[in-house]
């Protein structure tokens, strides 16, 4: 199998799978570096603007563009570091959880009523590509 071929055709089947997704939330809803930060923040708990700058790959500025963003809609909060008072740590707001959950809801409705079309054969082989598809996930 052609490895060049296969990453072209990974990438334009996911692109096209988020792209639909995307379309479905609402104009002016949180971006997708966003909801990834806050994700992140259910997931592993309060962190700084640094980490989670190196954690998702993105500069610095970046990040702290993001974190702005979720901070001035109430879906984070930042407070002083206890160990080091220039630092700031970043967590997730009561009000940011519910926004997460329920763009996962819908996301995930969205997913599960199109699979709902695939046969069973076609859904556990979907299923059984997914440990594959986290590992390439993590080497990117």
């Amino acid at each position: 199998m052609d490895t060049v071929a296969l990453a072209a055709a990974l990438r334009l089947a996911m692109g096209r799978i988020v792209r639909r997704l995307r379309q479905a939330h609402a104009v002016g809803d949180v971006t997708l570096s966003g909801v990834s930060v806050l994700a992140r923040l259910a997931r592993t708990g309060p962190d700084s603007p640094g980490s989670l700058a190196e954690l998702e790959r993105v500069r610095p500025q970046a990040m702290a563009s993001t974190l702005a963003g979720l901070e001035q809609r109430g879906l984070v909060s930042r407070t002083p570091d206890t160990a080091d008072g220039r630092r700031a740590i970043v967590s997730l707001t009561e009000e940011g959880r519910t926004m997460l959950e329920q763009r996962r809801s819908e996301s995930v409705s969205r997913l599960a009523h199109a699979l709902d079309e695939f046969t069973p054969q076609e859904r556990q082989a979907l299923y059984d590509a997914l440990p594959l598809l986290d590992r390439l996930a993590d080497r990117l």
